[in-house]
């Protein structure tokens, strides 16, 4: 019997279900009778690709005709209903702009609109049925918590075409033996069915059916490959094929979107002429093989960086931030789809999507929103090649920023690093793998240095998100039977996919505190604050005030003061003092909250209040060439929530001993009048300068990203009055502005003006 087409297939699955439900009647469910009988004469189920049994487009039959829901004013409680109407306990998120690809039919409801306390959506307001302005573009989907309601009988139809779904996708490399190195980036063309894994057939297999493969697999793009040894080579084996006919455009994120062919169970003749499919694919500078190739990729990618991705816990994953103009901005989730977040990922050196993410899933950007309505055909090099609207701030807000996740290659790092003796999965004593090519064996690292930048590798390594503490005493964690350091010396940038990029000390062990109680720790988190400085205040609010040494006592005693200070004559004369406002945001997905704790904070009886870290912020000023005149510190006395966004209310307030921290969506403002909030430049010389202020410069606290930490500005002194301008995050400006920064006029002098 020849092959059967995936569609056939579909229509005789619904026609069946049709048949045996009409036969059967509707069966009675133990849930309330009322919320049946609000959903009398309709039927639901989940469809489209690439999805689990859970999720999908949520599709409705009424009067005998199946439709969909328009995305418009779609929210998670419509999702809570709908999920219950499909026999699940609840909704986990829902998607917009047809995630699980455009249905066909009518759209059945558009502006639906649901408390969640609705027993049926005929409950929920809407336009009415059938009436929508909406393409299917624009279809709704659900993702419902994989937990059924007890004793739901189900007389919907929610997995038409279950069996015929691809729903992963490998390479099986044909020859080599022994321990191959991670990522396979060629091979034979691996399915896997409902019946087990499968090759495919190659007749008519095009590049743009591999560039499809290889986007799934984490891999921007594809190369040609030596067909004819492979046919040589498949004449010698016996193969299992299971699919035929890959039809891909070369645009689509997953291969199930592509046009695709099943062979059935009994057919025997499969692949006549034919030989398995093969691809080889092209790694991104994350995963290139040779560390001489990744440098190469990674300083071109950088150097040509006009998008990047900021908030996420895992790679590849993140909110969209563009450059234009020297300055970065978000991208609004208006329209935002797999096409658009596949040329992305791609661009980025990752594969094709697996989410678009919409609702600033991955936090807030802060500043402007350059982008909206972007559509991509999927095929173009960056997403600045696609079709897109300039916006102002009306038209849109942070909390519609769009994001991404990425397919990623699988490298096996995760296999290489476990943690023990904790709490949870989430934390415990760091256990690495080493060895080869001799037996392998698990040890533990040396304490000695460890911090925040190196549990952030260690959680990353494991899939575990962020680093909420490195710890460097783990006597609280019982190792088990692993006693041995094998690892010591280890500092990471924190950058790292793994510790095993880090520099360490190799197999010479140096560690200074031998006993296994002083060994590497971590307690892991899938969210983490993100802290960035206002840089547009600084530059307004900049000033010089020369300050009476009278008035100076507390300062002193808190260290505020530059060294020389010590040997003035008390209390005559005056500290000239430059002083500006800082406010500093969390735009990460978690509180930014002081690593101590309230029983270690010190009171300060000067100022009448707690310090709780040692140093929040360094204040520098620095010659154009990074020489260090002048410098001071804040320490957080009061780390609360000064203001938050309109939806955000304050948490943090340490007035009386309170709580200290930032809110997400809240800033602390330390304004300019506020003792400390300075930088001492009595013994600063005129001429010209760099103002540079660090938050969390010990990386004392965990944050998602720490390179928008540094801010710097240009600075120019007469002797009598300061002019600071052109003030900017450190990973704010392209490497051309950065060039403009560092020469502009007079700035390599520092002649005494």
């Amino acid at each position: 019997m020849g092959p059967v087409n995936v569609w056939r297939w579909s229509l005789w699955g619904l026609l069946l279900s049709l048949l045996c439900s009409s036969c059967l009647g509707s069966p009675s469910p133990s849930v309330a009778p009322e919320k049946r009988a609000g959903s009398q004469g309709l039927r639901f189920r989940l469809a489209g690709f690439p999805r689990k049994p859970f999720e999908g487009r949520v599709e409705i039959q009424r009067a005998g005709e199946w439709g969909t829901i328009c995305d418009d004013d779609f929210t998670l409680q419509a999702a809570h209903i709908l999920c219950r109407e499909l026999g699940f306990t609840e909704a986990t998120g829902w998607t917009h702009s047809a995630k699980y690809g455009p249905g066909t039919g009518r759209i059945w409801l558009d502006n639906l609109s649901c408390s969640g306390t609705e027993q049926s959506v005929t409950e929920c307001a809407s336009r009415g049925w059938g009436n929508s302005d909406c393409t299917h573009d624009e279809d709704a989907g659900v993702i419902c918590k994989d937990q059924r309601l007890p004793g739901f009988s189900d007389s919907n139809v929610i997995e038409v075409e279950h069996h015929l779904q691809v729903e992963e996708v490998r390479l099986r490399p044909a020859v080599g033996r022994g321990r191959r190195p991670l990522p396979v980036t060629e091979g034979l063309v691996e399915v896997r069915l409902p019946d087990g894994w499968s090759k495919v057939c190659d007749k008519g297999w095009s590049a743009h059916n591999s560039h499809v493969v290889c986007g799934m697999l984490g891999f921007p793009s594809e190369k040609r490959v030596n067909t004819a040894f492979y046919r040589l080579l498949a004449q010698r084996q016996q193969h299992s094929f299971g699919l035929h006919g890959v039809v891909c455009v070369g645009t689509e994120a997953h291969l199930s979107l592509c046009s695709l062919e099943f062979y059935r169970t009994n057919d025997t003749t499969r692949c006549p002429g034919g030989a398995p499919a093969v691809v080889s694919c092209v790694p991104g500078p994350l995963y290139a093989a040779s560390s001489g190739q990744k440098k190469q990729q990674q300083s071109k990618l950088q150097e040509e960086a006009r998008v990047r991705l900021k908030g996420g816990a895992h790679p590849g994953e993140g909110r969209v931030e563009v450059l234009k103009a020297g300055t970065w901005g978000t991208v609004c989730d208006r329209k935002w789809d797999l096409q658009a977040a596949s040329v992305v990922c791609r661009e980025l050196g990752f594969g094709s999507a697996r989410e678009a993410l919409s609702g600033a899933r991955m936090g807030q950007g802060m500043g402007a929103i350059h982008l909206s309505e972007v559509r991509c055909s999927g095929q173009e090099p960056s997403l600045w090649k696609c079709p897109h609207k300039n916006i102002t701030a009306e038209d849109c807000s942070h909390g519609q920023d769009a994001g991404v996740r990425c397919n990623l290659p699988y490298t096996g790092v995760e296999t290489r690093i476990r943690l023990s003796g904790g709490r949870s999965r989430h934390e415990g004593r760091v256990e690495v793998q080493i060895g080869g090519p001799g037996p392998l064996r698990w040890g533990l690292i040396c304490g000695d240095d460890w911090g925040t930048l190196e549990a952030m590798v260690a959680c990353r390594q494991l899939g575990l998100g962020y680093a909420n503490h490195g710890l460097q005493e783990t006597w609280y964690w019982d190792s088990g039977n692993i006693t041995e350091v094998v690892m010591s010396g280890v500092r990471c940038t924190g950058t790292e996919l793994s510790l095993d990029q880090c520099a360490h000390h190799g197999t010479h062990i140096a560690c200074k505190r031998t006993e296994t109680r002083f060994t590497a720790g971590v307690i892991c988190s899938e969210t983490a604050s993100d802290l960035l400085l206002h840089s547009a205040l600084v530059q307004e609010t900049a000033y010089i005030e020369d300050r009476p040494l009278h008035m100076l006592y507390c300062a002193a005693e808190e260290n505020c003061l530059s060294h020389s200070a010590r040997s003035a004559n008390w209390p005559y004369g005056h500290r000239r003092l430059l002083r500006f406002s800082s406010q500093i945001h969390n735009l990460g997905r978690a509180d930014f909250r002081p690593k101590a704790g309230r029983h270690s904070w010190v009171w300060h009886e000067c100022h009448g209040h707690y310090h709780s870290m040692d140093i929040f912020t360094h204040y520098d000023i620095l010659t154009p060439n990074g020489t260090k005149v002048a410098e001071g510190h804040k320490a957080s006395f009061c780390l609360e929530d000064t203001e938050c966004q309109e939806d955000v209310s304050k948490r943090y307030e340490c007035a009386n001993f309170g709580e200290q921290g930032i809110t997400v969506g809240c800033w602390d403002l330390y304004r300019h009048d506020i003792d400390c909030q300075w930088i001492d430049i009595t013994d600063v010389k005129p001429g010209n300068y760099i103002l540079q202020v660090v938050i969390n410069p010990n990386f004392e606290v965990a944050e998602s990203d720490f390179t928008n930490n540094a801010m710097k500005c240009n600075c120019k002194y007469d002797g009598h009055r300061i002019w600071v301008h052109n003030c900017h995050i450190g990973d704010a400006f392209s490497e051309e502005a950065n060039k403009r920064f560092e020469r502009y006029p007079g700035q390599t002098s520092n002649q005494i003006i």
